[in-house]
């Protein structure tokens, strides 16, 4: 009897990381990654919205420079308000694809994103727009509310 456990415990051990691997995959799969086409209105909403910000805020004469990070940041929160984590995600996942410094920062953006997605949403509504942007950094910000 201990043989046939232990054998069963081999064979699931080989079998579940391949398992895990596989459905992680095919979650993938389902994200649409394609960017949107550039006359999108919601593109076209989010750059005008934007560029009548840094338009709004360079007019002052003592206006302090944000770093870039911080104005996406704050640009991708106020997309997740007016419209869905997945949104604002996807944005994320656009922005760094398009500035490839901001990487670094994408972590703790995507956790910044989880923890508003939980202030709307509640937390167990805004683990369903999880999406595997910048590893699990949205669903730890989603966790860290809980």
């Amino acid at each position: 009897m201990n043989h046939a456990a232990r054998r069963i415990g081999r064979s699931l051990a080989l079998v579940l990381p391949v398992v895990l691997v596989l459905s992680g995959t095919l979650a993938v799969t389902h994200v649409p990654w394609a960017p949107a086409p550039a006359d999108s209105p919601v593109l076209t909403s989010s750059a005008h919205k934007a560029s009548a910000r840094s338009a709004s805020t360079s007019a002052g004469p003592t206006t302090p420079q944000r770093a870039p990070q911080d104005v996406l940041r704050d640009r991708l929160i106020a997309e997740l308000q007016e419209q869905n984590p997945g949104a604002a995600l996807s944005g994320l996942q656009r922005a760094i694809n398009r500035k490839p410094s901001l990487a670094r920062h994408c972590t703790s953006i995507a956790r910044a994103l989880g923890k508003a997605a939980v202030h709307k949403y509640g937390p167990q509504r805004a683990q369903r727009f999880a999406r595997p942007v910048c590893d699990t950094s949205f669903a730890s910000g989603v966790a860290q509310l809980n």
